[in-house]
């Protein structure tokens, strides 16, 4: 079963450069390059992943994150080539490649804007009626067109001189590209207003897509408008991954910063009956997709306290005093909230019994498309405490405040710049694409790209300044 092709490794700009004649390193080898030495990876430390960087060293950033669920997925695939029959004693062409897999789980939170999900509702809802915004399309398009990678002897020109956006981003290989499009489907240009958040990428990309496509898949049926959806082999190990990662070290951080204890959770959880069908109506939506039986809220509860089991088993001393074993339990509860070696312990453990669960169904016609997932006992309990941490941590009012604040914060840079004359705030770069670009959709698409390449700080900054707030005029923007 070969799983790479040279046609994979076509770059989608074919150029002059004398660059890529080593012989020492893949096509996959240089694309991974050029992604770690991209400024858009580094802005990552800059942007939240559940805290805000502001509040302690301590805390995952998006870059940080990145780094966890890269070192997971490559993990999930040194063990699927070492115990998979198809891919124990096989060719390099016939194994996963580390290089790719990492790529694609480093790059997977990059087109993430400032302040996490409130600024990308942000954004999508300020370009619902230009083709909406999503991190995973922006993603895409960061990659394969906003990166700045010049190639050696090429002077080339933003745009062209009929309006057309000719920028070449990193000029990746099609399998690497294939690697971040976690969604087959293309997000319309216009939207209703009420319309939720669209998953895909963006009409931009639209050829782009099905270059991949042909070069990555060229077997597989697109035919029919429900037949076989295109998502890579390493899009999935990236994608398991980062279920892995969010599921855990999300709720090792909410421990840390003292949103929540076992017992904590528990109690909740058993009281309260609404989170609990919040909780297994979410699970459940996941779940159908893969077509996995639903679960009932007793099976959320189970769910939890069997994560939580080996926190009190110590405290089992069926002799003692209630009191005594009470104080047992909440010692250990507490224990692990505020013990170091006890959330390293529990989070370790977690995420290897996760890895262990990985499973893989090859697609002989197709291998690029072959599908990795957990087994269904783990897929529930990961997409259980998925959801947890969202309802209990993301939805508390300490988050909520400062997520409602990104999200206003975000929307009128947007509106600021989108005034008349507007964009005559934007560093000169931008300005000058948005002046040489024709059409109000290309227009509001460089405004979009603007900010959502901006970290935290640096949006909090920016709006300081256009509400007369903030830093001197002598500070670049």
């Amino acid at each position: 079963m070969v799983l790479y092709t040279n046609a994979d490794r076509e770059r989608v700009f074919q150029t002059n450069s004398r660059e890529g004649t080593d012989s020492y390193r893949s096509e996959f080898r240089r694309d991974y390059a050029r992604l770690i030495h991209c400024p858009a990876f580094r802005r990552l430390q800059g942007k939240t992943q559940l805290f805000p960087g502001v509040e302690s060293d301590f805390f995952r950033n998006r870059l940080t994150h990145s780094i966890e669920v890269a070192q997971i997925a490559k993990t999930i695939a040194m063990k699927l080539n070492a115990e998979t029959t198809a891919f124990k004693d096989a060719k390099p062409d016939e194994k996963l490649d580390y290089d790719l897999i990492e790529l694609a789980a480093l790059a997977h939170d990059i087109g993430h804007p400032p302040f996490g999900h409130n600024g990308e509702k942000a954004l999508d809802d300020c370009m619902k009626s230009h083709g909406g915004f999503e991190g995973n399309a922006q993603t895409l398009r960061i990659l394969a067109r906003l990166e700045k990678k010049q190639e050696k002897g090429e002077q080339v020109s933003p745009i062209d001189e009929t309006g057309k956006d000719q920028r070449k981003g990193l000029n990746l290989t099609y399998r690497t590209l294939a690697a971040v499009l976690k969604y087959d489907q293309v997000i319309k240009l216009k939207r209703k207003r009420s319309d939720d958040l669209c998953k895909g990428y963006y009409h931009t990309e639209h050829r782009l897509v099905d270059e991949i496509k042909k070069h990555v898949a060229p077997n597989m049926d697109r035919t029919k408008d429900d037949g076989e959806k295109f998502k890579t082999v390493e899009c999935w190990i990236m994608d398991v991954a980062d279920d892995i990662a969010y599921s855990t070290y999300d709720l090792e951080d909410a421990l840390k910063g003292g949103f929540v204890s076992p017992l904590r959770l528990l109690s909740l959880l058993a009281k309260n009956h609404s989170l609990r069908k919040r909780i297994k109506d979410k699970v459940n939506r996941a779940l159908k997709k893969d077509e996995i039986a639903e679960i009932d809220e007793r099976k959320v509860l189970a769910d939890v306290r069997k994560i939580f089991l080996h926190v009190f088993e110590e405290t089992e001393h069926p002799d003692e005093e209630v009191e005594s074993r009470i104080l047992r339990a909440y010692g250990a509860s507490d224990g692990l909230a505020k013990d170091g070696y006890a959330r390293c312990d529990f989070t370790g453990k977690l995420v290897n019994d996760c890895v262990q669960s990985v499973r893989i169904e090859p697609n002989e016609v197709c291998p690029a498309l072959s599908k990795v997932y957990l087994d269904e006992d783990m897929r529930i309990t990961v997409e259980i405490l998925k959801h947890l941490t969202y309802e209990i941590i993301i939805m508390a009012p300490r988050l909520k405040i400062v997520e409602h604040r990104g999200y206003e914060l975000v929307k009128t840079i947007f509106d600021t710049l989108n005034a008349e004359d507007g964009h005559c705030l934007l560093p000169d770069d931008c300005k000058r694409l948005y002046e040489q670009l024709s059409g109000t959709d290309d227009k509001m698409r460089v405004l979009c790209d603007f900010i959502a390449g901006m970290t935290d700080r640096y949006a909090l900054e920016f709006y300081s300044r256009i509400t007369g707030k903030g830093e001197s005029i002598f500070k670049p923007i």
